[in-house]
């Protein structure tokens, strides 16, 4: 979310909802609605109808039998909606909004009333039959939204939100088709959106072009998918890879051996939990370092977890925000740097603020940056301009003097994988005094930003005692005139340097299973520094 001097106060988020999956906070009465009520699993529905001319929106009196189940048709020129309204409403009126297969699988919504939510839904206008016939094929974005039904759609939020104080930003519910339509109204007015749970969904076209915009403005996205339904790889799993490029929050559950039907959870507290956290609001400061300028984006990492759901006689897959820990990562301008830095906050910082200074990207399997996080660690990525081979020794500096500058250790862990060891190596020969240790996955010792080769510089960090850590794959291709070559040397300088060995494996990947020895040695490191 790129914000400007508004974001030095206090926003609303829900990156670190509440443990309870309660209520939200105390229930106050109910809205009001016009028209007659009929009853919906126990709870007082109302329906209207848009005129598809004007927009106009009136009272509708729903036809006998319609109670718990589907919606007749439309009438000609007109679309079906309806409201459904709590016994007490949760503070703030939250509200979840469908579109398309009214009454199915509304377990997730029925939860929701009881917490406090209105469940609200809007037809779409409907596509010409041979359009339809496209449902289940891998053209079903063909079936997505006109700009007369986005219209439509915002004329609805207009009227429950203007007329009866419906909350600015509801939570979507989008099945199969369904997710057509939410991500296609909410991608187009991410503003108003809280969350999304989506399930099994298919997307057209430009919803998936403006996933970007979704992502800043930090839009938490729940899929539920089948194993073998075949929307999985064209849809949710495509949104699943672009939303975290994106650095949006998206977790998934994949149910073993489910195919399209049937849509939602048997017991819905998971889905009611995620829609009930994504309107809690959470005031969160952004840090001072980052200024007044900066684009926030969520960082976490994307293993999978395995897990027994007895309720739903099968096995789910779960991964993302919702399952892991998620970060707070932060891109922001140093004055005197050509490019942005970026630094991955920890939820609370250890004391004395320790840090990594690491150079390139943090990628979501950085098992030893991730456990450092939980450590209480800062994770900064140092500056790399765009005009030149590689990172400058004056751009890093400058870097380093405005973190420790806003509180920040002096002597940061030095970590890099890959090239980025070396360029990293680079800097700490630069700088020995500011260093508290040298972590580095498969390095190679070349760098674009030294005067003379790491390899062949390695006595200033010797001297002033600095420990390093390699882990490293025995068949990686650098192994042996890398990191080998490195531990002889600083051997015979006198430091101290731990190796641990991988064996049989290459390059990638680049962290170890086991990050605990790692992070233990970092953290001894940077205390006694």
């Amino acid at each position: 979310m790129t914000t400007t001097a508004e974001a030095k106060a206090l926003v609303v988020d829900s990156r670190f909802p509440s443990e309870s999956s309660g209520a939200v906070g105390a229930l106050q009465v109910p809205l009001t609605f016009q028209g007659d009520k009929i009853d919906w699993h126990g709870f007082d529905r109302y329906d209207f109808v848009m005129d598809m001319q004007n927009q106009a929106i009136t009272p509708f009196k729903a036809p006998a039998g319609e109670e718990s189940g589907s919606l007749g048709n439309s009438a000609p020129g007109q679309l079906r909606c309806v409201v459904v309204v709590p016994k007490q409403s949760a503070p703030g009126n939250p509200w979840s909004w469908r579109g398309v297969y009214w009454n199915h699988q509304p377990q997730a919504e029925v939860e929701l009333l009881k917490r406090g939510f209105h469940v609200a839904y809007i037809s779409v206008d409907p596509k010409p039959r041979e359009a339809m016939e496209l449902a289940m094929d891998e053209r079903m974005d063909e079936l997505g939204m006109s700009p007369r039904a986005l219209s439509e759609w915002d004329a609805w939020y207009a009227f429950l939100t203007n007329q009866y104080g419906l909350s600015k930003k509801p939570v979507f519910v989008g099945m199969s088709r369904g997710g057509i339509f939410e991500y296609s109204w909410c991608t187009a007015n991410p503003s108003k959106v809280s969350g999304i749970y989506a399930d099994n969904p298919a997307m057209e076209r430009p919803a998936f072009q403006r996933l970007r915009t979704l992502a800043r403005a930090d839009v938490p996205i729940l899929q539920v998918c089948g194993t073998l339904d075949p929307l999985l790889g064209t849809y949710a799993s495509a949104i699943e890879t672009i939303y975290q490029q994106f650095g949006g929050r998206v977790s998934m559950m994949i149910k073993e051996g489910y195919a399209h039907h049937p849509h939602s959870l048997r017991n819905p507290k998971p889905i009611a939990d995620f829609i009930e956290q994504s309107v809690q609001a959470v005031r969160v400061l952004a840090p001072a370092f980052v200024g007044d300028n900066f684009v926030r984006t969520a960082y976490y990492s994307v293993e999978s977890f395995y897990r027994d759901y007895p309720d739903e006689d099968t096995y789910i897959t779960c991964r993302g925000p919702l399952f892991s820990p998620c970060y707070d990562r932060y891109e922001f301008s140093v004055r005197g740097t050509p490019t942005s830095t970026a630094v991955i906050v920890p939820s609370t910082a250890a004391a004395g603020i320790p840090w990594v200074y690491r150079a390139g990207f943090v990628f979501r399997d950085a098992k030893v940056d991730q456990e450092l996080l939980a450590r209480g660690f800062h994770i900064v990525t140092a500056p790399v301009t765009t005009n030149a081979d590689g990172p400058l020794v004056k751009d890093w500096d400058v870097a380093y003097e405005y973190m420790i500058g806003h509180g920040f250790s002096k002597k940061p862990v030095i970590e890099g994988a890959g090239g980025g060891a070396g360029e990293m190596y680079a800097w700490a020969i630069e700088n020995p005094d500011k260093v508290s240790c040298v972590y580095a996955e498969n390095p190679h010792m070349r760098s674009a930003l030294a005067k003379s080769q790491p390899l062949d510089n390695l006595a200033p960090l010797a001297k002033a005692n600095v420990p390093l850590l390699h882990v490293c794959g025995t068949l990686d291709p650098w192994f042996e005139d890398n990191t080998l070559e490195v531990e002889k040397r600083y051997k015979q300088l006198g430091g101290k340097i731990q190796v641990i060995f991988k064996k049989g494996v290459g390059h990638t990947p680049l962290a170890p299973d086991d990050p605990a020895p790692v992070v233990d040695f970092i953290v001894r490191a940077a205390t006694q520094s």
